[in-house]
């Protein structure tokens, strides 16, 4: 099960703020790109939106890092058809729960329990995590309710 301590984790934070720092450069690059292609100084917009894209690829690896890291101590103890995807961003979920919903799948297994909090790191406490996994279970026909006895996981059922 989740500990808490590693949202709070020196090393996970850093990645995630490289990645936001990566993000932001590249948010400038492109701005600025677009700024010289409408002033007709193609070669810049050029070299510009290249140097944006390989902003993108760094922050894309510092979040596949920190997204990988996080997933990992979250789940070192986690109990067999459990996952918890604290610390994960929305697409980062996306892509975890549907591999490990097609791991279950193939082994059988009757159910998943999803740990996914209940929304209190969100901007504004409003849950993101929940509804996106709620959106693919519809997606793939999969019956989804939330743990009566903790609204924070959804529980999958896969046969």
């Amino acid at each position: 099960m989740q500990n808490p301590a590693n949202q709070d984790n020196e090393h996970y934070t850093s990645l995630r703020a490289k990645a936001n720092q990566e993000g932001d450069a590249r948010a400038r690059c492109f701005q600025q790109s677009r700024e010289a292609y409408a002033r007709r100084e193609r070669a810049l917009a050029k070299e510009l939106s290249e140097k944006g894209k390989q902003h993108e690829h760094t922050m894309e690896a510092l979040n596949a890092e920190a997204s990988a890291w996080i997933f990992r101590e979250n789940n070192s103890d986690s109990k067999p058809g459990e996952l918890d995807l604290h610390g994960l961003y929305v697409k980062e979920v996306i892509s975890c729960s549907d591999k490990a919903i097609k791991e279950a799948q193939q082994r059988g297994d009757s159910q998943i329990r999803l740990i996914v909090g209940r929304g209190l790191h969100s901007g504004g406490n409003v849950a993101r995590i929940k509804p996106a996994l709620e959106d693919l279970m519809r997606q793939h026909n999969l019956p989804a309710e939330v743990d009566p006895q903790n609204a924070g996981i959804l529980i999958v059922q896969l046969a």
